[in-house]
């Protein structure tokens, strides 16, 4: 069953792809001599999607995950997928034949083709498990305290299909579960009861809502159903003692691990965020080539001096890197190691610079950052070395926004939190922004902050 339903994933996003196509053809098409090659670029395509799409799990079952991770994948894949279509193009013959136009209807309408018929059939069986259809009966072992939550988060999602049926309070002695929240969920005073209960229901899911000290219990769970067909789950509590309140499991010499403190992305979140950085950035560089010769021009006839400004900063994990901007201010020199941050109607910014700063068009070079692979298209903001040392050691948390590369843009920057830093409240505040985007990042979140940069972003009263 499962093998038919993949099967029928990947045929309906062939159809997706070539669907988009054909409705772009409809909209915008006027080489009608080049049909054979518009046919030969849509078919790549639908093939590189066949091969790729399965490296981004979109085929995996996403029962109890995030829909809005779902389509964010799926976009990133389908990015992915015109990106290696568009350089076997380029090696066959020249692409400039490819009308811009078609091809940016079709990359539209094909993804949200992909993720539509996708939410929509999510949209289906979430109704059908609402109303009692296609559910998966769910019993948990833990402390009163952790059943009582995992229960909470069952019932305020009912579209998941998971059901609590049953519960075991394996820390006797404290809060009583007799009374669940939900109707109809059996408590069982012991372990022998519980499985007893599970065996003689199907229960096939059992989740483990235990501490990292319940090791044994975990044992004996395990090994009394080592001869059943139960999937068993892991639900450690580990957010009182992780810095982002998440955990990833990872593997490490071959052994599964616990991240506490670590970069809160997994190295497969890490190579998609990556891989999305350098084509944006890529197409960034080339669709403004015009914009940055212009600022370029500007920059260096407004007065004297580099047009880039030149600066180390620390990138992931601490490495110091070169950071470049179009210069803003007029040559001049720090005093005693001394790096002083730009003011209100400071008398070192050009008339140049001042629009250029106001509107975040200094930044523009980054996007050579990013190609260098330096930096990321989004995240935590880097500052000057010597900010960081004085930072770290006052705010809380401060170290840990180099967990992974800066960003040109980040969470902080789109919610007000730009500029001057001349308490250390904002600098706080602007290190809880970066600190929440390590701990709920998502492409999808990029996408959003991405988008609100450009609608909203740009222009700040605090950048001067």
């Amino acid at each position: 069953m499962r093998e038919l339903q993949g099967l029928m994933a990947r045929l309906l996003d062939v159809a997706a792809v070539i669907a988009g196509a054909a409705v772009a053809s409809q909209i915008r098409f006027d080489a009608v001599s080049q049909r054979g090659f518009y046919a030969a670029f849509v078919l790549f395509s639908a093939a590189f999607a066949l091969a790729l799409f399965p490296a981004f799990d979109i085929y995996e079952s996403w029962r109890g995950r995030s829909k809005r991770k779902l389509a964010g994948q799926v976009a990133l894949a389908w990015l992915v997928v015109q990106g290696c279509a568009l350089i076997s193009m380029y090696t066959l013959t020249h692409i400039d034949i490819v009308s811009r136009l078609w091809f940016a209807y079709w990359s539209a309408i094909a993804a949200t083709l992909l993720i539509s018929w996708r939410l929509v059939t999510h949209a289906v069986l979430a109704h059908a498990r609402r109303a009692g259809l296609n559910l998966h009966q769910v019993a948990i072992a833990g402390s009163a305290m952790h059943c009582a939550q995992i229960v909470r988060r069952i019932e305020a999602e009912p579209g998941t299909g998971f059901r609590a049926t049953a519960l075991f309070n394996t820390v006797p002695g404290t809060s009583s579960i007799a009374q669940p929240a939900a109707p109809g969920v059996t408590v069982c005073d012991t372990m022998e009861a519980f499985a007893d209960y599970i065996r003689a229901h199907d229960v096939h899911e059992l989740w483990l809502a235990m501490s990292l000290a319940d090791e044994r219990l975990v044992e004996l769970l395990v090994t009394e159903f080592r001869n059943d067909l139960v999937n068993i789950r892991f639900i450690p509590d580990v957010r009182s003692l992780g810095l982002f309140n998440t955990s990833s499991v990872i593997e490490l010499l071959g052994v599964p691990a616990i991240n506490l403190v670590a970069s809160p992305l997994s190295s497969s979140a890490l190579f998609k965020k990556e891989l999305f950085d350098r084509v944006f950035a890529a197409l960034v560089i080339v669709m403004l080539a015009p914009l940055l010769i212009a600022i370029a021009l500007a920059v260096k006839l407004s007065s004297r001096g580099p047009v880039l400004f030149r600066q180390k900063r620390k990138g992931a994990d601490g490495r110091v890197f070169t950071i470049y901007k179009f210069r803003s201010m007029r040559v001049h020199t720090e005093t005693g190691g001394h790096v002083s941050q730009a003011t209100r109607d400071d008398p070192r910014v050009t008339r140049v610079g001042a629009f250029l700063r106001r509107t975040s068009l200094d930044e523009l070079p980054q996007f050579f950052n990013v190609l260098r692979g330096d930096m990321s298209v989004v995240g935590p903001r880097p500052h000057a070395l010597e900010h960081d040392d004085l930072y770290q050691s006052v705010v809380a948390g401060y170290i840990h926004r180099y967990r992974i590369k800066p960003g040109i843009t980040g969470w902080a920057q789109i919610n007000g939190f730009r500029g001057e830093t001349d308490r250390l409240e904002k600098m706080e505040l602007r290190v809880a922004h970066d600190l929440y985007y390590l701990g709920h990042w998502s492409f999808w979140l990029d996408m959003r902050i991405i988008a609100a940069t450009v609608f909203r972003g740009l222009v700040s009263p605090n950048a001067y």
